[in-house]
Order: C-alpha cells, then sequence, then structure tokens
C-alpha cells in the first residue's frame, strides 16, 4: 500500500469508532394525513419509511405497541402496474422474461405469476389457490415444492415464514430442474407479481407483506399502514394517524473513480466509504445498487498486505462476511467492491479500476 494512501485510511481509523447504522427509524406519535407525514419526514429525516425485510418489521414492531402508523408505500389511481420478484433482493429485468405465448394477458386481474411442466410464465389472479414453489438459501436442494393450495400472499407468508421467500428470478428458476416434471401439471405460484404501488424515497424494494384481504382496486389512490398485527393494509390517504420517518445514511455515487478517488471524495463531500456490519445493512446497501451504471460498487473494504487481513477503513471489524469466492488470491491494491447484478457478493478488485461507489453519511 502507498505510504500516503496507508496515512489517510489510519487517520480515518483513528478518529471513528461509532458503528455505523445505515437506515434508522423514528415513530412520530403525531396524527397527520399521509402527505402530511410524508411532508414532515422530508423535512426533518429523509422521507417517509422504506421497509425491505422481515427484519425490518421486526424493528418496527419493538417500537410501535398497538399503534396504526403510515409508511412510505403508496399508489395514484389509474397507475400502471409493474412486475417484480417476490424476494427483495432480485431484480425484475423485463429482458429475462420467459412468458408462454400470449402471456399476460391479464383475462381478469392477474397480477401474480406461475409457470407449469414448460417453465413458461402465466399470470394468474393472485386470489386462486394454487400449489407454489418456496426457495430456501439453507437447503442444498433449495427449491421446495408445496403441494397444498394457497392464494399467492398465503404462499408468500409461508416461504417467508419456513424458507427465505417464494422462488423469484432467473438464477433461482435455473434449479427448477429438481422439481418433477409432472408435479407441475398444474399452474405453480411463483414469487412474480406485480402492483401499482411505489415507496416515497423512490427506492424500488418489492417487500409487501399485506393482510389477508388486500385491496388490489388500483383505480383508487391509496397509502399504506402498518397495523397493531404487524400487517400493511391500504388505506385512505386522507386519514389522520401517527407515522414512520427514516434517515438514511448511504449515498450511491454515479461516477466511475478508482478506489483512492472514491476515498477522497466521501471524506471531503460525506462521511467515508460505507461499512456494511450485518446482513439488514447489506440488503439496504444492494437495494441502492440497482441504480448504479457500472458493474461493481466501491465499498470501505480494503486488503493490507503488510499485515495480510481486510480491514474496514471506519474501523469496523469485518466480522459479517459476504464474498462471492472466498478462495480468491489476496493481493496487494486490492479493495473490496459489491457486485450490482445477480446476488451482490463482495469481490476484490485491484485498485485502479473504476466503479461508482456508497458513502456513508456520518
Amino acid at each position: 500500500m502507498k505510504l500516503s494512501l496507508f496515512l489517510i485510511i489510519f487517520a480515518g481509523l483513528c478518529c471513528c469508532f461509532m458503528t455505523n447504522q445505515l437506515l434508522q427509524y423514528h415513530v412520530i406519535d403525531e396524527m397527520k394525513s399521509w402527505h402530511e407525514a410524508q411532508e414532515y419526514c422530508r423535512k426533518e429525516h429523509t422521507d417517509l419509511a422504506t421497509v425491505i425485510s422481515m427484519a425490518d418489521m421486526d424493528r418496527l414492531s419493538q417500537d410501535l405497541g398497538n399503534k396504526k402508523v403510515w409508511i412510505g408505500l403508496y399508489r395514484e389511481a389509474g397507475s400502471s402496474r409493474i412486475w417484480q420478484w417476490s424476494h427483495p433482493e432480485v431484480q425484475f429485468n423485463e429482458s429475462q422474461s420467459n412468458w408462454n405465448g400470449g402471456e399476460p394477458n391479464d383475462v381478469e386481474i392477474e397480477n401474480c405469476g406461475t409457470v407449469r411442466s414448460s417453465l413458461k410464465w402465466v399470470d394468474l389472479s393472485c386470489n386462486e389457490e394454487k400449489p407454489f414453489i418456496c426457495y430456501d438459501e439453507r437447503n442444498s436442494s433449495h427449491v421446495i415444492y408445496a403441494e397444498e393450495r394457497r392464494n399467492w400472499t398465503d404462499a408468500q407468508n409461508f416461504c417467508r415464514n419456513h424458507h427465505t421467500d417464494l422462488i423469484s428470478g432467473p438464477e433461482q428458476m435455473r434449479k427448477l430442474n429438481v422439481v418433477e416434471t409432472e408435479q407441475l401439471n398444474d399452474l405453480i405460484f411463483i414469487g412474480l407479481f406485480r402492483d401499482t404501488w411505489q415507496w416515497s424515497d423512490g427506492s424500488n424494494s418489492s417487500f409487501r407483506p399485506w393482510n389477508l384481504n388486500y385491496d388490489d382496486e388500483r383505480n383508487v389512490s391509496s397509502c399504506t399502514m402498518l397495523n397493531e398485527e404487524g400487517r400493511w393494509s391500504s388505506e385512505d390517504c386522507g386519514d389522520e394517524h401517527p407515522f414512520i420517518c427514516h434517515d438514511d445514511h448511504v449515498i450511491l455515487i454515479n461516477e466511475s473513480r478508482t478506489w483512492e478517488e472514491a476515498l477522497y471524495y466521501c471524506r471531503h463531500h460525506h462521511h467515508d466509504l460505507v461499512t456494511i456490519t450485518n446482513l439488514d445493512e447489506q440488503r439496504w446497501v444492494q437495494e441502492k445498487t440497482k441504480k448504479a451504471t457500472t458493474p461493481y460498487v466501491w465499498t470501505g473494504l480494503r486488503y493490507t498486505c503488510t499485515l495480510g487481513f481486510w480491514f474496514w477503513v471506519s474501523d469496523e471489524v469485518v466480522r459479517y462476511k459476504n464474498w462471492a469466492s472466498p478462495g480468491q488470491v489476496n493481493e496487494c491494491d486490492m479493495s473490496g467492491a459489491m457486485e450490482t447484478g445477480g446476488e451482490h457478493k463482495w469481490v476484490k478488485k485491484h485498485d485502479e479500476e473504476k466503479f461508482n461507489f456508497f458513502c456513508s453519511t456520518f
């Protein structure tokens, strides 16, 4: 490592002891309409809360008690429906779609995706009860076929409670060869769905733990309420309720720079290159990679060949790890980047390569 760069990094290590918390929630116990709550959150924090995982839901439920509160999900009357994958970490890509001929045909309101033996996709009403396929990151076979029949929302809840999620995206779908073909004679729910909802802060998380009486009337403007049971419901945006704001402490910089240039930029304009210490922070950061313009995005990971280990420039110990291939050779002048596609794994890159990068703001 160059001496000047080592001294710059070391200076950061000496003065930065705060553990990163990239997403912070604030429950505001004031009665406001959804749009009034949005205005308040944008003035006092970052925005109305974006919720991307069950871990976020668990964090919120600890502070809510019996409150019903606004979050940042809303829809405008007549908005176009957009296809998405249930697994929050998988982005829908139209160029990789695999529709059966004539699909999606939307014969009635058909907002959920299925497959049959050809593995081609067919749209279907989410209220139909069908078998379904879960994906489990912890299971060696990954694919779990459930013969019991449920509607799409119930199937999603089952997969999230017992496995990872409904099977989502081409990479997971390629593992379907472990499911016997004859099991797919019926239409089978997968993690494909479409809706008109969007997040107040512009993010595109597809996480949707709706209540069992979810209203999908897309011609009505609605806003989302988190209720006492930890479920979501669509409500009149003019109703007044408490609400949740969030502070977002990570920024994607859509400029291509070397790792050292990215480090200088973050420390001059914000706080530092981003540190990721747990799975929740990983999910929040990777959600933002969807807007990156390079195949990888720099983080605050750096390798010291003098001491022979990886470290975060913020002085955090590298305990949580998400390497694409732990067997990669560690070399001098290597830094850590995140994939902007696929499973958003960490990779080791020469620090003279130029990528977008993430800055933390505190």
